[in-house]
């Protein structure tokens, strides 16, 4: 009896999710394995083939073949990795970005209409039976990702960054409106105009809500990248989540050509700093200034990438 139910349960939910024609399913080119594979580039920094092939238990072959066309049709890259030049590591094209963004966009529009007409009381009962099933069956797994996950924004998400920035400022270096003031220039320049190649927006993940920002943009000088709006929520310290926010943005910098990273920061910011030192970053210059209500040291850091011109 369980494995007839099992598989009765098995053909209901491939039935329901679309699985066996999901780009139909989603109105998106790419079928169930395409998507998946998709999904777990842009929650990543950085993936090596190896790597994507044992989180997804797909063939190397299979694997191989599905990232030439990929990479036929602009969505990825593929290059040496620096930990083993053996394999592969495997990134986004900003093309790429924008159908990994699109599918989760469907998905969760697909998921929303069918929850749409589940009550309150059956959903919390939903939920917790899929986390059951999760706990039954894979006991050693987590029933979410090994710490956060990075992904581009949402709508809402430029707007969060602003409120976040505000309210942790003020409540843990007691900064007044002034500096919120700046972090919504800082976010509507780049939502107003800013070029999706070279520039970029990541926003952390956990269990669902956001809980860290960082920025990339171009700064001034040529070929040279800014980092920017570096946010981490508290509760979401611990998890190594500021060194990978600063990483992406360093890896984003030194793919698509910058020759120097540089940011500005206050001396006060002690656990954002020793990230910066520990990505590589060197302090250059310092400058007493009274900001945001209060007495600071402002900080330039810089930290040199590639020779050449951005392309």
């Amino acid at each position: 009896m369980p494995i007839q139910e099992i598989r009765a349960f098995n053909r209901f939910y491939t039935n329901l999710i679309g699985a066996l024609d999901y780009s139909k399913h989603l109105y998106t080119p790419y079928t169930l394995t395409e998507s998946r594979v998709l999904y777990e580039l842009a929650h990543s920094p950085r993936t090596d083939a190896a790597d994507l092939r044992a989180e997804l238990s797909l063939d190397a072959g299979y694997l191989s073949r599905l990232l030439a066309k990929f990479e036929r049709d602009g969505l990825v890259a593929r290059a040496p990795s620096e930990r083993d030049p053996r394999r592969q590591r495997i990134t986004l094209t900003a093309q790429g970005r924008e159908a990994a963004a699109l599918l989760d966009e469907r998905s969760r529009e697909a998921v929303g209409t069918l929850l749409g007409g589940v009550s309150a009381q059956d959903r919390t009962r939903l939920v917790a039976s899929m986390r059951t099933v999760r706990e039954i069956l894979a006991p050693g797994r987590p029933a979410h990702r090994e710490g956060p996950a990075l992904r581009d924004p949402r709508p809402g998400d430029l707007g969060w960054i602003v409120q976040r920035h505000g309210a942790l400022y003020a409540a843990e270096y007691g900064w007044n409106a002034d500096f919120e003031g700046l972090v919504a220039r800082i976010v509507a320049d780049f939502a107003q105009d800013h070029d999706p190649h070279l520039e970029r927006v990541w926003i952390a993940e956990l269990d669902g809500r956001p809980v860290g920002s960082v920025m990339c943009v171009r700064d001034d000088a040529p070929a040279t990248a800014r980092l920017r709006l570096l946010l981490v929520e508290p509760e979401a310290r611990g998890h190594g989540l500021g060194d990978t926010l600063v990483r992406s943005v360093v890896d984003f910098a030194r793919e698509v050509g910058y020759r120097e990273l540089v940011l500005w920061t206050n001396d006060v910011l002690t656990g954002a700093r020793r990230i910066y030192q520990r990505a590589g970053f060197t302090l250059v210059a310092e400058k007493p200034h009274r900001s945001y209500g209060v007495d600071l040291v402002g900080q330039d850091w810089r930290l040199p990438l590639q020779e050449g011109t951005v392309k």
